[in-house]
């Protein structure tokens, strides 16, 4: 097995669990989308908690994903290629300080409930500020605008040298850039973070991340196309010795 192909195989997988973990971490934040969600988030403490580490799992994927695949772009494209690990770590920084913001809630909500769940307290102004926080930093604009710009960068990579199908660089970078889209839109207050619509916007990016992991395990890149960079880059090679 030579080392595209278990380039490829890592990236596959990685984009697995980051899909799955990401999918999990929406059923285990539930309580944070609750009406009194300071005591619901406290009731269910190690659930959140639990949400919050795949969160941790999730950006530690994305950067994973990235520093896979960079040894294959950057012999396409090395400015775009650093770009993309560039923003696709970034998100996973941004995640870790989502996720800050997050334990900070339930550390907030079991204060709250100590003190008797007082009707208007600063325990709500500060929790509405930590959520707040929690959506601008993470799923909602910050680590999502990130994870945007990084795979419409590596799909633009995959459109020109036909590395996988293009159908699937084309679906990608569809999505890629209505998940930019969806990040202006809720910056400029037109749509709430993580609400429904930026949801519409950017969920068919979910399967087609697995149909791109699928392919990369079972299929790996195109052998001609890695052929054609090899040439290409030994050509270099000879060039620059001259």
């Amino acid at each position: 097995m030579n080392n595209f192909r278990k380039l490829a195989i890592s990236a596959g997988i990685l984009f697995i669990i980051y899909d799955i973990v990401d999918l999990l971490s929406f059923l285990f934040l539930g309580p944070m989308n609750s009406t009194n969600y300071l005591v619901s988030v406290s009731e269910n403490a190690g659930l959140v908690g639990a949400g919050a580490f795949l969160l941790l799992i999730g950006g530690a994927c994305a950067s994973g994903i990235a520093i896979s695949l960079y040894p294959v772009l950057k012999k396409c494209n090395p400015v775009l290629a650093l770009g993309a690990v560039g923003f696709r770590i970034s998100e996973g920084v941004l995640r870790f300080v989502s996720m800050s913001f997050l334990l900070g809630t339930i550390t907030l909500s079991q204060l709250f409930v100590k003190a008797g769940a007082p009707d208007s307290s600063y325990f709500q102004t500060l929790g509405a500020l930590l959520n707040a926080l929690r959506l601008w930093v993470g799923g909602g604009v910050g680590s999502l605008l990130a994870f945007s710009i990084g795979c419409s960068l590596y799909y633009i990579i995959f459109y020109r040298t036909k590395l996988v199908p293009r159908w699937i660089s084309v679906w990608g970078l569809v999505f890629g850039i209505s998940g930019i889209v969806s990040c202006v839109l809720v910056s400029t207050g037109l749509i709430a973070p993580a609400g429904t619509e930026q949801v519409i916007m950017i969920i068919p990016m979910l399967p087609q991340e697995i149909v791109l992991a699928v392919w990369l395990i079972v299929k790996g890149f195109n052998p001609s196309a890695i052929a054609s960079l090899s040439a290409k880059t030994a050509t270099n090679e000879l060039l620059s010795a001259a």
